[in-house]
């Protein structure tokens, strides 16, 4: 993951200064101890006349490291289309079919992708031949994976007594 920062506290970039701590003042530190009341005025007005400065600095800053979390999201997206005769299973939250709470199932199918209209969305057919009446959008929608490889497939059929054309 991308982290960055501007080096830049909140405060200061409201404000144009560093805040001084109230214990500072009591128990001071080297900075306190050295600053002198006369120059600290002069930095005061020259921190203000650069505040803009080291916003627009932080504003690029900022682009910058979004533009490389986008890079870096992108990346590692996985683009996932669905074509006719495909089979999917589709989110049970989506249709609400079966209540099964907590220990439910959360997907239900396989359902025959049968026409794909655009912008992700889908319209199924169930194993029975019945055409769902909605569309579906390809976030509620999973590929069903096939139990086994073309070899593996042919096997179990001999093995039924099908024959393979």
């Amino acid at each position: 993951m991308i982290k960055s920062s501007n080096n830049d506290t909140p405060f200061s970039l409201t404000n144009g200064t560093e805040v001084v701590i109230h214990a500072e003042i009591r128990m001071p530190t080297y900075c306190t101890a050295v600053g002198d009341a006369m120059h600290n005025d002069e930095k005061l007005r020259l921190n203000l006349d650069l505040l803009e400065e080291r916003r627009k600095r932080a504003a690029i800053h900022e682009a910058k490291a979004k533009l490389n979390m986008t890079k870096y999201y992108n990346a590692r997206v996985r683009g996932v289309t669905f074509r006719p005769g495909d089979f999917v299973y589709h989110s049970n939250d989506a249709s609400h079919a079966v209540d099964g709470g907590k220990l439910g199932p959360k997907w239900e199918g396989p359902y025959e992708v049968t026409e794909a209209l655009g912008d992700d969305a889908y319209k199924l057919r169930s194993t029975d031949g019945t055409i769902l009446p909605r569309t579906w959008n390809i976030a509620n929608l999973k590929k069903m994976l096939p139990l086994c490889h073309g070899s593996c497939m042919d096997e179990f059929a001999l093995q039924l007594g099908l024959v393979i054309k």
